[in-house]
């Protein structure tokens, strides 16, 4: 499925940290990054209670809380989950778990090119006009995110915005500036659309203004193939098979 929207112009988008070393120094990081559901609730009640606490009123009253975490969750990141869960509790809304990440990503250490071409999928019921709050542990490009969005307004849900961990983009806005969409379309055209799936409109701030650096449409195609290539020497030397990522 093609990303076709962006988020909303009236979105609110919050995070607690602007690095990933903020909440790696935790003596529980290792653990929920690698499922432990109690190691993830101490980290996300130590350094995020009081943030969450702090966005009370910002959301309205029973917003759903949705995280991206995958479909076969054992031994994967627990704080997407954990996290949304505490925003449902602290902000008196509900927790999301029907609607879930259909293959694993490994954005963890890719860069910017290898997080484009690396698209998740979602499945799972969306409540028409349900207002919705999106929730990660970190986010660089946003591009997961924007994925998880798109889902939600193509099925008939509302997005208000994010919660976030840390993030860690250069840009903090989920939006392009209209200045790299435009540049963008009149460079390429079409060919973001049919190289990535993702209509420039509906590209983040940071992907948008990472693309702009490029000059022509096949200097993408032959930085993507590198790129797939990277992926594939980086999940290797990790011990995953190249069926992991298929």
């Amino acid at each position: 499925m093609d990303r076709v929207y962006a988020f909303p112009k009236e979105t609110k988008h919050f995070h607690c940290f602007s690095s990933d070393k903020d909440i790696k120094q935790h003596s529980h990081y290792s653990a929920a990054k690698s499922g432990d559901a109690d190691a993830a609730l101490q980290l996300v009640d130590d350094l995020a209670l009081k943030f969450l606490i702090s966005l009370k009123n910002e959301f309205p009253e029973g917003s759903i809380f949705v995280s991206p975490y995958a479909k076969e969750a054992s031994g994967d990141n627990a704080l997407p989950l954990i996290l949304s869960l505490m925003c449902a509790e602290v902000l008196d809304g509900i927790s999301e778990t029907d609607i879930v990440q259909l293959q694993k990503v490994f954005h963890t250490g890719a860069d910017p090119m290898e997080r484009l071409i690396a698209r998740p999928s979602f499945e799972g019921a969306v409540q028409h006009g349900g207002c919705y709050v999106l929730v990660d542990d970190v986010t660089s490009m946003g591009s997961t995110l924007a994925e998880l969005a798109n889902y939600v307004l193509m099925n008939g849900g509302s997005v208000m915005g994010s919660i976030l961990l840390v993030n860690a983009g250069r840009s903090k806005k989920f939006r392009a500036l209209k200045k790299h969409t435009q540049l963008l379309e009149e460079r390429f055209s079409n060919e973001i659309k049919n190289i990535f799936g993702i209509h420039t409109s509906a590209l983040t701030a940071n992907e948008a203004s990472y693309l702009v650096g490029f000059r022509t449409a096949d200097e993408i195609r032959n930085r993507c193939v590198k790129a797939e290539k990277e992926t594939a020497k980086r999940l290797l030397s990790k011990n995953y098979s190249s069926s992991s990522f298929e």
